[in-house]
């Protein structure tokens, strides 16, 4: 850091300030420095920097569901955060979540003195894990579904499944048919609440919905089962893999989509645009969920007052795979809601 500042022509405590994002320091005064640093090839040490600050420069994160799309970009922007801000990250995956092995997480974290914690397990079983446990660290939780709580970053699911279903109502569909998450998981229980609330809200009773598991396969299965039924013209599917399984089905069972069927997922994956068709989604950014969960837990571990719930919006991305509702079908649809049948 001396040699940074001599080249630079300031003071250690000016690169100091610079390195750590601290302080105000002068654009210009900024630029010199960060050059000094690139032709210098400076790197923090990290060992010198825990000794200075009393911290061990790391950040735990107990994870379950990592194979899912949401959790995993949640992580990949939890892991990009830390590291920007200096600190490395230490993973406890879960296969099982249980009080126990909740326990047994957090101990390994804190035994190896992270700073802060960060729980990236969007199941009901993390939540009541957690209920009454004494982290032993500054904790962050993310939890999908609006919750008011302290040191939650949430996304808001509910509404965007009320996004997704006030889209096909919009679209003249008499009703909205639902393939649902598995139980359990906090995702499945808000994207349920936002569909059936936003069908209760137009006076429409909600079919029961297909229980998959977020796979692929699962969606097919229920896209079999829709496809059998000439009264279903729309389908929310609570994430994009299992919409492309039920747009697979009605392909082969000849309801074209959007045409005789629309089809609406959730996530909003990359590979969503490239479905054929292109498909209709709500999209939450998920990297942004990992950088608020980090930027949380700075705060905590400052000692900073407890602030509200972050809450992540989402976005209705349109699509091809939606589409105004068949033509011999839509002139029952005011009677249809009329009657709420």
């Amino acid at each position: 850091m001396v040699d940074v500042a001599l080249l630079a022509g300031v003071s250690h405590q000016t690169v100091s300030r610079v390195i750590n994002g601290t302080g105000n320091v002068a654009p210009e005064i900024r630029q010199r420095v960060e050059i000094a640093i690139e032709r210098l090839r400076y790197r923090r040490n990290p060992a010198a920097r825990a000794l200075a600050t009393s911290r061990s420069m790391s950040i735990g994160v107990v994870s379950y569901g990592l194979a899912q799309y949401g959790p995993s970009v949640a992580l990949t922007g939890i892991a990009d955060e830390v590291r920007r801000a200096g600190y490395a990250t230490s993973l406890v995956s879960l296969v099982d979540v249980d009080r126990a092995n909740m326990r047994e997480a957090l101990d390994h974290l804190v035994a190896d003195s992270v700073d802060g914690i960060i729980v990236l397990a969007p199941i009901d079983a993390a939540l009541t894990a957690m209920h009454g446990l004494d982290a032993g660290a500054p904790l962050v939780i993310f939890q999908p579904g609006a919750d008011e709580a302290e040191h939650r970053v949430v996304t808001d699911e509910v509404a965007g499944a009320r996004l997704a279903t006030e889209h096909l109502l919009g679209l003249g569909h008499a009703t909205v048919h639902h393939v649902s998450g598995p139980p359990g998981w906090l995702g499945t229980t808000a994207r349920l609440r936002g569909w059936s609330g936003a069908l209760s809200e137009h006076g429409l009773v909600a079919h029961p919905p297909i229980e998959g598991d977020w796979t692929t396969r699962s969606g097919y299965e229920a896209g079999l089962r829709l496809a059998a039924d000439p009264r279903v013209t729309a389908v929310f599917a609570a994430n994009d893999q299992m919409a492309l399984g039920v747009v697979k089905a009605l392909a082969e069972a000849g309801r074209a989509v959007p045409e005789a069927v629309s089809v609406v997922g959730f996530d909003g994956v990359p590979e969503s645009a490239f479905f054929r068709p292109g498909l209709t989604t709500v999209r939450f950014d998920f990297a942004e969920v990992g950088r608020r969960a980090v930027d949380h837990i700075l705060d905590l571990m400052r000692g900073a007052d407890p602030a509200p719930a972050q809450h992540i919006a989402p976005d209705l991305i349109v699509r091809e795979s939606s589409g105004p509702a068949p033509a011999i079908l839509a002139p029952s649809l005011d009677t249809h809601r009329r009657t709420g049948s």
